[in-house]
């Protein structure tokens, strides 16, 4: 867990609001959810693996001797801190189901909380940014979610960035067209979900070392085997076809292709109103443009995604620069129907907010960063407050700086601090004759 100085926050709210702001501008509406939720929500079975790093909050009123008569510290838990936002956002939607529309748009930006083992990249808490639509049965909702978020890594000036996607149930169906039994499933996608960092052989050894049924890990090292053209497919069925073996759930393979022929269009069509606002096509022909055939989507036939909630679609943010993906999701809709008591669609994705602003530069709010008051320490504070006050209303920000021997430090410090301008104040000056330089 972090503390940020002043020019880090600024940053950070920054890059959160390009990303709040590219939500909103697709629809989404923002809500907000408690920090803690009930301990025997969190661990239901829908965190996966992450439930297990999730800290517990003793309830109140624990005398001595049920400490004493505890097997488990876990056993005197009723609260627990969020480990993510879906699990809330679940909650959340069976509680006000009622008040909110049939297709519900949901935007969460917020901290979670696990008890990770830190490292670079890896904190104890940090900011989500989850998009969610609940309601919609369709692959219209997985097109709106990839749109969105391909939308918002753009306005973010991040080049390079891709999407991989998948299907839980093309994995599933490859599981056993391969001869892993229904029991071994969930052991071997652990497994495979490690093929980025130990490789084909390195998944094999450990599948063999699991003992699972031997003639399947021979057939998944033959799949791994099979040599494959290097010639480029453009996201669509051909090229999710290349990388799945015979038998491959049609419905679901056209799921696919459909959903990146929806954000193909999409894409394109924003591409044309954005040049003919520009001037740089004809309004009227602008619509005419095709769709964009080289959309960044990748279909990654084992792209797991270690969430055991996931039932179809599943996707992750990739970037050139880094080996981890910068945030990923999936259709879950099995997941609200365990609170609810009926089963509601539900889609959604995550983008790792701590991954993420590392790696891109936001412009500043604007170029007028803030005025600096530079004054003396025996200069009466009613002055000095009203002349804040009055300059406040034609400028953004403006801070009351006590002058010191080293003026060039102080200046250099309210730089980095982001303010853009100053002035020298004495008992003579007035918002009309401020005498504002710049901090060059």
């Amino acid at each position: 867990m972090r503390d940020f100085l002043p020019a880090d926050k600024a940053r950070r709210e920054r890059v959160l609001g390009v990303i709040r702001g590219s939500y909103r501008s697709h629809g989404f509406d923002e809500i907000e959810t408690p920090v803690v939720e009930d301990w025997a929500r969190l661990n239901s079975g829908l965190g996966g693996d992450n439930e297990k790093l999730s800290f517990a909050v003793l309830r109140r009123g624990v005398t001595t001797e049920e400490l004493q008569a505890a097997t488990s510290p876990l056993e005197l838990a009723d609260l627990g801190l969020r480990f993510d936002l879906t699990v809330p956002l679940a909650r959340f939607y069976a509680s006000h189901r009622a008040e909110l529309p049939a297709v519900f748009r949901a935007i969460q930006i917020a901290p979670v909380w696990r008890a990770e083992r830190p490292q670079k990249g890896r904190y104890r808490q940090f900011v989500q940014c989850d998009i969610d639509i609940l309601g919609e049965a369709s692959t219209l909702a997985e097109a709106e979610l990839i749109t969105a978020t391909l939308s918002t890594l753009d306005a973010l000036g991040l080049e390079g960035a891709s999407i991989r996607i998948n299907d839980r149930r093309l994995l599933v169906g490859m599981l056993t067209g391969f001869g892993f039994t229904p029991e071994e499933h969930d052991s071997v996608l652990i497994t495979i979900d490690k093929l980025d960092k130990v490789g084909q052989d390195g998944v094999i050894a450990e599948l063999t070392s699991k003992g699972v049924t031997p003639s399947a890990v021979e057939a998944l090292q033959g799949y791994f085997r099979t040599p494959r053209t290097m010639e480029f497919l453009p996201f669509g069925e051909k090229a999710i076809r290349k990388f799945l073996p015979a038998g491959a759930d049609d419905t679901v393979v056209a799921e696919l292709a459909g959903i990146g022929a929806a954000v193909a269009a999409a894409r394109a069509a924003a591409t044309a109103a954005r040049r003919a606002q520009t001037g740089e096509v004809d309004p009227d022909t602008a619509r005419d443009i095709p769709a964009q055939p080289d959309i960044p989507l990748t279909f990654d036939p084992f792209l797991v995604r270690g969430m055991g909630y996931y039932t179809g679609p599943i996707f992750e943010v990739a970037h050139p620069s880094v080996s981890y993906s910068l945030g990923g999701g999936g259709r879950y809709d099995g997941m609200i129907g365990r609170f609810l008591g009926s089963d509601v669609p539900a889609a959604g994705f995550s983008l790792g907010f701590e991954r993420l602003v590392d790696l891109v530069e936001p412009a500043a709010d604007d170029a007028d960063g803030g005025v600096a008051l530079v004054h003396d320490a025996d200069l009466d504070p009613a002055a000095l407050v009203a002349l804040k006050a009055a300059v406040i209303e034609t400028h953004a920000r403006v801070r009351l700086v006590r002058r010191t021997k080293n003026v060039a430090n102080l200046l250099g410090a309210l730089k980095a601090d982001g303010f853009t301008r100053f002035a020298f104040v004495d008992a003579a000056t007035g918002p009309d004759n401020l005498g504002l330089r710049p901090l060059d």
